[in-house]
């Protein structure tokens, strides 16, 4: 499924989604499969591969598999099972080394 616009499920959806807006899983929501989209709220349940600039995982809900974004929110009480990739690392201001001077 390819959208511009913004999408709310709750319900259950098997396959590809992909979002230029905002993507809402209600509480009794299901996604299984891989979900690419601006911005992810996740109340029910996610299984699969997420690729979102943020996504928030709420106090009700689940996610089982890959989270790639730049910022990844998870309420208490919300629960990720598998892997977190942060993106746009290049974005972050880089450590300045130490100089040590030998006398």
């Amino acid at each position: 499924m390819i959208l511009s616009c913004n999408l709310y499920v709750d319900g259950e959806f098997e396959g590809t989604i992909n979002s230029q807006n905002e993507i809402n899983i209600g509480k009794h929501g299901h996604i299984k499969g891989d979900v690419t989209t601006k911005r992810l709220v996740v109340q029910g349940f996610v299984e699969g591969s997420i690729n979102a600039d943020k996504v928030e995982i709420k106090s009700a809900g689940r996610v089982s598999g890959t989270i790639e974004s730049a910022e990844l929110i998870i309420e208490s009480k919300g629960i990720f099972e598998g892997n977190s990739v942060v993106k746009d690392l290049k974005a972050l201001p880089e450590r300045k080394k130490a100089q040590i001077s030998k006398s």
